[in-house]
């Protein structure tokens, strides 16, 4: 085992975890219908829940809405409450409320609506005669040129940009699959000109709402991803301590590219072993600060 002997005490004194979902803890297909759970991700969740540990799953997916993701999860033998997940959509909904930015067009599917109208803002769908503070772009398949021009007509009548991510991909059983709200976000941007304020990982904000979830100040949580420009570069902007699993996104070979300042705390193979290595057991584990992969 190569590791940082002071990252390992820092994952070890750990008062809790922020988890990715797609790629870390299980697999889903691309319309998350179908499910598998990763290796060791059962145990990891289980162990948690046993030892009364603060955990949530933040996911940068707004598909479906954070109760039926959990469900999603505890199909497929991990216990996680629905007051445990998050999406960028639910980010976004506390974060305006806070703001009192009510008026909201959101873009997306109902999975990305449901959390707004929880909270008790005004949803609008994307008619160019409301008034409108703020533009959310979620996931959707189903974005038109008319959408396009109604949210731009809103930007330019002074509603702010917002989106879920503007990232790439995401991992799925199937394969990369493309992340949407990247795509449209930057259409959006290309006609008015505006840049979105992202919500979702790897904001502060995300992040700055898990610690809110759970109770823990960034610098005692541990977040464990599969993809090093979100979780891994949320946690390094939190200050956080990262945990990259390559069961998703990210492969061995793709992180040796990567410069000191981006690279993860600690590189395992899948979650059951950062489980092992924070019990004090054996895990192969592989720390990059300075190490070889």
């Amino acid at each position: 085992m190569i590791s940082s002997p002071a990252a390992v005490a820092r994952l070890r004194a750990a008062r809790g975890f922020v988890f990715d979902m797609d790629g870390t803890l299980v697999l889903t297909d691309a319309g998350h219908q179908r499910v598998r759970s990763l290796p060791g991700a059962a145990d990891t969740i289980n162990g948690l829940a046993g030892m009364g540990l603060p955990f949530s799953v933040l996911t940068n997916g707004t598909l479906k809405p954070p109760a039926e993701l959990a469900a999603l999860l505890r199909d497929a033998g991990l216990p996680v409450p629905d007051t445990r997940m998050q999406t960028p959509a639910s980010i976004a909904a506390a974060y305006f409320a806070r703001r009192r930015i009510e008026r909201v067009m959101v873009i997306g599917t109902r999975g990305t609506v449901v959390p707004f109208v929880e909270a008790g803002l005004t949803v609008l769908g994307t008619d160019r005669r409301a008034e409108v503070d703020a533009v959310f772009v979620g996931w959707s398949r189903d974005f038109t040129m008319d959408d396009l021009e109604t949210a731009c007509h809103a930007v330019w009548g002074g509603a702010r940009l917002f989106t879920a991510s503007v990232n790439t991909f995401f991992a799925t059983a199937d394969g990369r699959s493309i992340g949407t709200s990247r795509a449209i976000s930057a259409m959006i941007t290309s006609v008015t000109g505006k840049r979105p304020g992202v919500l979702g990982k790897p904001s502060r904000e995300a992040l700055s709402s898990a610690e809110r979830l759970i109770g823990v100040p960034a610098d005692g949580i541990v977040v464990v991803g599969d993809d090093p420009g979100l979780e891994i570069a949320m946690a390094r902007r939190g200050g956080a301590l990262s945990v990259l699993v390559t069961t998703g996104i990210a492969g061995r070979e793709a992180l040796c590219a990567l410069p000191e300042s981006r690279r993860p705390d600690l590189v395992v193979e899948n979650v059951g072993e950062m489980w092992r290595l924070y019990r004090g057991a054996d895990a192969t584990s592989t720390s990059i600060q300075g190490a070889e992969l």
